[in-house]
């Protein structure tokens, strides 16, 4: 399951890059909102997807509420999925 979490995590850093770096200024500076929509499902799914993930490996590991809380701050900001993975899953 930690392999499943760890690449949801890239993927919803990716996608939330996507969304704020190149959806939100076609959508705002080009008027063209057509990509946000696609990428903004994309990046839906994969934030709740790595919500849930986040709870069920914290339970298996063990790793209690704390850290939890740390991997849901990290999911909204920039990067910070990026710092997750470098910072605990890599050495997990």
């Amino acid at each position: 399951m930690l392999k499943t979490f760890r690449l949801t995590a890239l993927l919803e850093g990716i996608s939330y890059l996507l969304l704020f770096g190149i959806g939100m200024p076609l959508k705002r500076l080009g008027d063209i909102p057509e990509p946000n929509i696609y990428i903004g499902y994309a990046h839906g799914f994969l934030f709740i997807a790595f919500v849930i993930l986040a709870a069920m490996v914290c339970w298996e590991k063990k790793w209690g509420l704390k850290r939890f809380i740390i991997f849901f701050i990290a999911s909204l900001l920039p990067f910070g999925t990026f710092y997750i993975d470098k910072k605990y899953l890599k050495k997990a």
